[in-house]
């Protein structure tokens, strides 16, 4: 993670501030874009098992990319010899696996409940600690029709705290996605995140999730990403769903210094094997274009 985000998350007057206004970075300096994969983007195939995690380690070579997301819900085994294999692999095609993606709800109302989402969150860091994964990917979730957003708040910040703790202490950092329910608007994760006051929880930036003002969304939410993930479609202003402009998300994000994976999560509706090629070759080109 980069040096300016970890002073970002450690300063605790920068993070109330963030709470009630948009966030600022401590120190901007030159983009650093590399191209990604999210394993997401090939969900059909990993469901289907016509395609393994280690058949997108190989083709991330072909396409020339730099590193992997591993969403984990298709991983066949968490045995450590099975990870020790994957990361060996990963490692001698010079691929990086430095994010996995699984699903988690904070925003349930009974401790005991939270208890079992925070001890999921602690299986995990040990599945990335043994991958060599740097981040690891996390929803908030949906509030409870017999609850206040205003309520669940808590919920996610201590669930966050609580697995930040234990992940702090492998180097592994929590970034909470914009993926609707408590997540769905960027001043609300700026205020969970500020309120977890830890530099082990970020931001996991989907460029293709916000319903409304997304540029202005991405643009607050930018200092404090760890992640970045790029989706080829997106919500206009007006509420219709189209072609995302590469170009425009990859500047705005270059502007704020970031320095990180840009991983694309494909959605579309051409399918992944003909589509995912092109665009990680457009994704490679604007990484190239907007970096230093």
């Amino acid at each position: 993670m980069a040096m300016h985000r970890r002073q970002f998350f450690l300063s605790t007057a920068a993070a109330s501030a963030a709470a009630t206004a948009p966030a600022q970075p401590a120190a901007k300096g030159k983009a650093r874009l590399k191209p990604a994969l999210c394993a997401y983007s090939f969900r059909n195939e990993l469901q289907k098992k016509v395609l393994t995690y280690e058949d997108l380690i190989r083709k991330c070579v072909d396409w020339d990319v730099d590193g992997i997301d591993m969403t984990v819900y298709w991983f066949p085994s968490t045995d450590p010899a099975w990870l020790a294999g994957l990361r060996r692999l990963a490692y001698t095609q010079n691929i990086a696996i430095y994010s996995i993606a699984v699903r988690t709800e904070f925003t349930k109302p009974e401790q005991a409940a939270r208890d079992a989402e925070v001890e999921s969150i602690r299986r995990w860091v040990d599945v990335a600690d043994l991958l060599g994964a740097g981040h690891i990917r996390v929803f908030g979730g949906n509030v409870p029709k017999t609850a206040t957003e205003e309520q669940a708040v808590p919920w996610v910040v201590e669930c966050l705290q609580r697995g930040a703790e234990y992940a702090g202490k492998r180097g592994i950092i929590l970034g909470l996605e914009n993926h609707g329910g408590i997540c769905t608007r960027a001043d609300r994760m700026l205020e969970m995140v500020a309120k977890v006051n830890s530099p082990w929880v970020g931001i996991n930036l989907d460029t293709g999730n916000f319903r409304t003002e997304a540029f202005e969304q991405m643009r607050k939410c930018l200092p404090l990403s760890a992640n970045v993930q790029v989706k080829s479609e997106m919500t206009y202003d007006d509420g219709t769903r189209g072609p995302q402009d590469w170009d425009k998300v990859v500047k705005l994000i270059a502007s704020g210094g970031y320095k990180g994976y840009l991983s694309l999560e494909y959605e579309a509706k051409e399918p992944a094997p003909t589509a995912v090629p092109r665009k990680l070759a457009e994704l490679r080109d604007l990484c190239r274009k907007y970096s230093g």
